[in-house]
């Protein structure tokens, strides 16, 4: 994706996440059925494999994820574009909560940062900076 979409795609995160509490209360009825999800850590493929068993998040299938979105993994900037998208789309149905993974100290050290920078050479420090912000 064209750094200007993910540029544009982090800014519209950001300005939604800023609209939300702390804490998100999720609740739902007992005939709905919520995908919780945790760690991806960068693996594309199970992220696909969750879609893929449970459906794309929708008005009708909601998902939680619980952090650790990022670093091991050789594609966190995938999934963090795949989350946000989902998350601007159905802001009602998908949920993300940080993980400890989705700081910048854990970035440097785990990978991710590195991965940022090689994607996106020309505006990989402004990309990384607004991920930063978003997290």
């Amino acid at each position: 994706l064209h750094a200007r979409y993910v540029l544009n795609l982090l800014h519209e995160t950001r300005k939604h996440l800023k609209q939300l509490p702390n804490i998100s209360h999720v609740s739902t009825c007992y005939s709905e059925e919520v995908t919780v999800c945790g760690d991806l850590h960068g693996q594309l493929d199970d992220l696909f494999l969750i879609f893929y068993k449970n459906g794309l998040p929708s008005p009708s299938k909601s998902y939680v994820f619980n952090g650790d979105f990022v670093d091991r993994g050789k594609q966190s900037l995938e999934i963090l574009i795949i989350l946000f998208t989902f998350l601007l789309i159905y802001p009602k149905e998908v949920h993300l909560n940080r993980g400890n993974h989705e700081d910048h100290m854990v970035n440097l050290r785990y990978g991710f940062a590195k991965e940022v920078m090689q994607k996106y050479k020309v505006h990989g420090k402004k990309i990384l900076k607004m991920i930063q912000n978003v997290f």
